[in-house]
């Protein structure tokens, strides 16, 4: 039986700079966000209440973005890989809230 050499780090030549641009591409390609958008159905009171046990955030936290959502009709609320935001989203439409997720800009 033949055996393969184990590579070795010094087998690989990675400059400093390529491996923070991978990084940082990796980094990108990993985030994206939840973004919840102004209905005529849910409370204001109501959606402060969901931010607060879903995310749990403060509820000045969660009254700031609330108040975004109602004042600009949207606001990201969380970030992160898109698994985590697609439960996010899952999460947000089981208290029924209108909520997408986006690739990261």
């Amino acid at each position: 039986m033949k055996s393969t050499p184990i590579a070795s780090a010094a087998d690989t030549e990675v400059t400093p700079s390529d491996s923070v641009e991978e990084f940082l591409r990796t980094l990108h390609d990993k985030l994206w966000v939840t973004i919840v958008w102004d209905d005529p159905i849910n409370l204001m009171t109501y959606v402060t209440h969901v931010f607060m046990v879903v995310f749990g955030y403060s509820r000045t936290k969660a009254h700031e973005l609330m108040l975004q959502v109602h004042n600009d009709g949207k606001a990201v609320v969380s970030s992160g890989t898109r698994e985590e935001m697609e439960h996010d989203v899952a999460m947000l439409h089981e208290y029924g809230l209108w909520a997408t997720l986006q690739k990261s800009e």
